[in-house]
C-alpha cells in the first residue's frame, strides 16, 4: 500500500500540519474503500476514527461515547493501525474482560488483513490466573491419587492439553481451577518457561517499540503496569506506546479500585514472608531473618484469628465486606518496623533475579499499608474483609483513585481515548453529560461528541415496566420474588423463551432458577444459568440452540452479543442499584451532597445502560425491555424515572400489557419455531 509508505515518510519530515492532513486524508481514503472490501459504513464510525485520529496528532485525550450499533472497534483500530505505521510505536488497547479483548484481537486480524496491514504483531495479554501453571501441576501428580479431579486436571496440563482456564471447554470451579493456576510466576528461574504460554504472553507484552504493534490488555493489566510505573518497579507493559484506547471506559473506576486493591489471606502473608527470607538469606546469610519473620506470622496469625470470628458474627454469605473490628493485644508496631526492615534490605538487594526482588518488595510494601491501616494510621484507605471460597481474606483500597489516575493516565505523556456505549447522563453540556465519570476518574482531556446508535428503536423495540410487582424490602424478600417470578413467567411465555433475564443479585437468581425447576409445567421453554467461571460461551451457545431463557448475572450485563430472533426479549429484574452498605459506595455517598441523584442513580443508569444495551444488536433486530421494578412505574412517583426514560433509547413505553401482548403479535416477535 503506497499511501501508507508515504504517511510514514511524512511523519519523519514534515511538521504536524502536514500529518494531520495525511492522517485525516488515509481514514477518508479507507473508509472509500469500504463498500470494495465487503464491509459497510455506519453512522458516526467515520467521525469517532477522525476524533481519535485529532487526538492522536495533537496530543490529547478524549472521551467518546458511542452508541450500540455504530461499530466502535473498527472505528477506533483504523486510526490505530495508521498510528502504528506512522510512530512505529505499539498502540495499546485496554479493554474490561477477557471475552472482548478476544474479540477485539478478532477485529484487528479481519480490518488488517483487508485493508493490506499484513504484518501486524499483537498480543492479548490476560491476568496470571487464566493461564495454567505446568510447575504447580507438576506437584500435584501423586501415583497414588492419580484418578483425583485435581490430579487428572493436572496431567491433562503437563500433557499440554490445557494451556490456559479457556481451553476447558465444559467450564471449572474457581476453587479446583486455583489450584493449578499460575500464582507467584518463578519467569526465568521455571523449568517450563520455554512452553508456558504466560511466560510467553509477558515477554511479548514488555517488548521494545518497534517489536509489537498492538498490546490489548484488560484494564486490570494496564492499571497494575501503571502501578508498576509510579512505583518505579519493573513495568509489564511496554514503556513507549504510541496511543492508548480504553474500551468499556465505563468500567475503568471499578477496575482501578480492584487492580489497587490489596488482599491478604494469613497463607499468603506467610507465602510472601518466606520467598522475602530465601531471597535475601542467599545472599546475606543472615539467620536473624528466620526469627523476624516467624514473629510476623503469628502476629499475622493472631489478626486472622479475629477476623475470622467477625466474619463468623457478621457475614451472612462469601461475598459479604464487612467491617474489621479493632485489633487489640497484637504490637503492630513492632510488626510495622520488622517489614520495613525487610523492605530496605530488598530494596538494596542486587541479584540476576530482578523480577522475583521487585515483586517480593511489592509485597512487602503492600504489608507495611495493612499494618498501618489496621493501626489506624493510614486513613486514605477502605478496609473490610470477606472470605471468598471459604478463606478468610482482608482487604484494602484507596479512597480516592481518581488523582491516581490523573497523574499516570491522564498526564499528556500518550493520548489516551476512553470509549463505552454508556458513558454519558442527562444535561445540556457536554461536560455535564460526561461529568459524573469525569469526577469520577480524575478524568483531564476533550469531550467529543455523542455518536448515536443508529438502530431504529422507535419501531422496533418496547420498553413494558411492570407496576404489580410489590417494592423490594430485605425483610419481605420473599414476597418480591414470588411476584417477580409470575410477572417473568407471563412475559417469557409472551415471547415463548427466547429471553436474557439480569439480576443484580446472584441470590435472586438462584431463588428463581430453583423455582423454575420446580414448576416446569408452567411454562414449555428451557432453561438455562450462568456458569461458575469467566468465561459464559457454552451457556449461551446452549441458550441460542434452544431458544429458552437464560439467567444471568455479572458479566452478562455487558459484552453479550446476540443478534437475530435468538434473543427477543432483555428482562431487567432489578433495576442495579449499587448496594448502600458496600465500603466503596459507603465512602463515595459520604463525600457528596445528594448521595443518592449524585452517586446510586447515575451509577445505577450506567449499568441499566448496559443491560439494556443487549436486546437490540442490528439494524433488523425486534425485541422488547421489561423492567420487573415498580419503583419505575408512573405510579411509584420516584425521582429519578424522567431521568431513566431520558436516558434510555426506548421512546415505546407502556404498564399495560395488553399493549405489550399487541405489539409482540403486530411486529411478529413471537416465534415457535
Amino acid at each position: 500500500m503506497n499511501w501508507l509508505n508515504e504517511l510514514y515518510k511524512i511523519n519523519k519530515q514534515e511538521p504536524n500540519k502536514e500529518i494531520e492532513r495525511s492522517l485525516v486524508n488515509a481514514i477518508f481514503r479507507i473508509y472509500d474503500r469500504f463498500p470494495r472490501i465487503g464491509l459497510r459504513e455506519r453512522i458516526g464510525q467515520q467521525e469517532m476514527s477522525l476524533d481519535i485520529a485529532d487526538a492522536y496528532i495533537h496530543g490529547h485525550n478524549a472521551m467518546i461515547e458511542a452508541g450500540v450499533g455504530i461499530g466502535k472497534s473498527f472505528a477506533y483500530l483504523i486510526p490505530s493501525l495508521l498510528t502504528n505505521q506512522m510512530s512505529q510505536k505499539p498502540v495499546i488497547i485496554a479493554t474490561s474482560s477477557i471475552q472482548l479483548s478476544e474479540q477485539i484481537h478478532k477485529d484487528l486480524r479481519i480490518i488488517g488483513s483487508r485493508l493490506g496491514f499484513t504484518m501486524v504483531r499483537s498480543v492479548v495479554g490476560k491476568g496470571m490466573g487464566q493461564y495454567a501453571c505446568r510447575s504447580r501441576a507438576a506437584e500435584l501428580i501423586s501415583p497414588g491419587d492419580a484418578n483425583s479431579s485435581v490430579s487428572t486436571l493436572a496431567q491433562r496440563i503437563l500433557d499440554y492439553e490445557i494451556d490456559e482456564r479457556a481451553d476447558i471447554k465444559a467450564g471449572i470451579s474457581d476453587a479446583e481451577w486455583s489450584h493449578v493456576s499460575v500464582n507467584d510466576c518463578k519467569f526465568e528461574r521455571c523449568h517450563h518457561k520455554n512452553g508456558c504460554l504466560f511466560y510467553d504472553m509477558r515477554a511479548k507484552l514488555n517488548a521494545k517499540a518497534h517489536e509489537i504493534d498492538f498490546i490489548i490488555v484488560n484494564q486490570d493489566l494496564l492499571i497494575r503496569d501503571l502501578m508498576k510505573k509510579k512505583e518505579g518497579t519493573k513495568s509489564i507493559i511496554s514503556e513507549q506506546p504510541a496511543l492508548i484506547v480504553i474500551d468499556e471506559a465505563h468500567n475503568l473506576e471499578a477496575k482501578v479500585r480492584d487492580a489497587r486493591t490489596l488482599e491478604f489471606t494469613y497463607r499468603g502473608i506467610c507465602r510472601t514472608l518466606d520467598t522475602t527470607v530465601q531471597l535475601l538469606t542467599k545472599q546475606s546469610g543472615d539467620k536473624s531473618l528466620f526469627s523476624q519473620s516467624k514473629f510476623i506470622k503469628n502476629c499475622a496469625e493472631r489478626i486472622f484469628k479475629q477476623v475470622n470470628t467477625d466474619l463468623l458474627h457478621h457475614a451472612k454469605q462469601d461475598n459479604d465486606r464487612i467491617k474489621v473490628s479493632e485489633i487489640k493485644g497484637i504490637p503492630l508496631n513492632q510488626v510495622s518496623n520488622n517489614l520495613k526492615d525487610l523492605s530496605l534490605r530488598l530494596s538494596i538487594l542486587t541479584s540476576r533475579h530482578e523480577r522475583e526482588i521487585d515483586d517480593a518488595f511489592e509485597a512487602i510494601n503492600g504489608l507495611i499499608t495493612l499494618i498501618r491501616v489496621l493501626s489506624e494510621l493510614e486513613d486514605n484507605y477502605l478496609l473490610w474483609a470477606s472470605s471468598p471460597l471459604g478463606i478468610a481474606t482482608i482487604s484494602i483500597c484507596p479512597k480516592d483513585i481518581s488523582q491516581f489516575l490523573k497523574y499516570t493516565l491522564f498526564n499528556g505523556k500518550v493520548p489516551v481515548i476512553l470509549t463505552s456505549a454508556t458513558l454519558c447522563q442527562g444535561g445540556d453540556t457536554l461536560e455535564e453529560q460526561y461529568s459524573y465519570l469525569t469526577q469520577s476518574l480524575g478524568y483531564k482531556g476533550d469531550f467529543m461528541d455523542r455518536k448515536s446508535s443508529p438502530f431504529d428503536y422507535t419501531n422496533h423495540a418496547m420498553m413494558y415496566i411492570s407496576n404489580k410487582v410489590p417494592y423490594y424490602h430485605h425483610d419481605q424478600r420473599e414476597n418480591y420474588l414470588e411476584a417477580a417470578y409470575k410477572e417473568m413467567v407471563q412475559i417469557c411465555n409472551l415471547t415463548h423463551g427466547r429471553t436474557i433475564v439480569l439480576f443484580s443479585a446472584k441470590e435472586d437468581m438462584k431463588y428463581i432458577h430453583k423455582k423454575l425447576i420446580s414448576e416446569v409445567k408452567e411454562y414449555s421453554w428451557a432453561v438455562h444459568v450462568q456458569k461458575e467461571g469467566s468465561s459464559q460461551d457454552s451457556v449461551i451457545a446452549e441458550f441460542r440452540k434452544s431458544k429458552g431463557v437464560l439467567l444471568g448475572t455479572g458479566v452478562f450485563w455487558e459484552g453479550v452479543n446476540i443478534e437475530g430472533p435468538d434473543l427477543s426479549q432483555v428482562i431487567i429484574f432489578r433495576l442495579p442499584f449499587p448496594v448502600p452498605s458496600d465500603p466503596v459506595y459507603e465512602y463515595k455517598a459520604s463525600v457528596t451532597e445528594n448521595p443518592f441523584m449524585e452517586v446510586f442513580v447515575p451509577d445505577m443508569l450506567l449499568r441499566l445502560r448496559q443491560g439494556t444495551g443487549r436486546l437490540i444488536r442490528s439494524e433488523t433486530d425486534l425485541g422488547i425491555l421489561s423492567i420487573l421494578d415498580s419503583r419505575l412505574s408512573a405510579a411509584a412517583k420516584k425521582s429519578y424515572r424522567e431521568q431513566v426514560l431520558d436516558t434510555l433509547p426506548f421512546k415505546n413505553v407502556t404498564e399495560d400489557f395488553a399493549v405489550l401482548e399487541k405489539f409482540v403479535q403486530n411486529k411478529g416477535i413471537r416465534r415457535t419455531d
